[in-house]
């Protein structure tokens, strides 16, 4: 966040710069709700800092201008894109590559959290695949061998076609809560904001 004050930087790099920092403190999230929550929080505190810092008189237009909806209307956009980044990143967990996600495929499985992926295929699963999820995330049985396993079922039951849908669906709406505001550098960054989340997958 100490980017916010430099004005060299692009709106945009300002608020990557802020997802980044962000991710070093959600791996110790090990609930899946949680985990959304808390960078839909952290979010809207970066979106803050940043207006604050380099567009002061857009800030107070819309301080002075904003009635309810049009405040309902910004914290929208905050939890939305947060939520849309997160199931992103939980997607990558189990389908994409190191340089995408900052860390190995596969540390959530070894840590135990419970993401939407693993949400989705525990409970399109049978009773068998169900019973090896309770061991190795409960449990913490998570080798390579089951990484496989996991990673299969997942496969399986598309849960990750269907996380990255639900991260598109939760972009949408933060894209949707934008268009009241008016056109400006920084509706333009907070737009490439929610491009650059939903893009880390293709």
């Amino acid at each position: 966040l100490a980017l916010a004050t430099d004005q060299e930087c692009k709106p945009s790099e300002i608020i990557r710069a802020a997802v980044d920092a962000y991710l070093g403190t959600a791996s110790v999230i090990t609930s899946s709700q949680r985990r959304l929550a808390r960078i839909s929080e952290f979010m809207q505190l970066a979106l803050d800092v940043i207006i604050s810092e380099q567009f002061p008189e857009f800030r107070e237009r819309i301080i002075a201008n904003a009635d309810k909806a049009g405040r309902s209307a910004m914290r929208s956009y905050g939890m939305n894109l947060g939520y849309a980044f997160q199931l992103v990143d939980d997607a990558l967990d189990y389908g994409g590559t190191a340089a995408d996600l900052g860390k190995n495929v596969g540390d959530d499985f070894r840590e135990g959290k419970i993401t939407l992926p693993v949400i989705l295929a525990y409970r399109r699963g049978t009773e068998t695949e169900r019973a090896f999820w309770k061991t190795a995330i409960e449990k913490g049985e998570s080798s390579e061998e089951n990484l496989e396993k996991a990673l299969g079922l997942i496969k399986k039951y598309d849960a990750l076609n269907d996380t990255i849908g639900r991260a598109l669906h939760y972009g949408t709406i933060a894209r949707d809560a934008l268009a009241p505001l008016p056109a400006s550098p920084l509706k333009s960054a907070m737009l490439e904001v929610i491009d650059f989340s939903i893009q880390r997958v293709n």
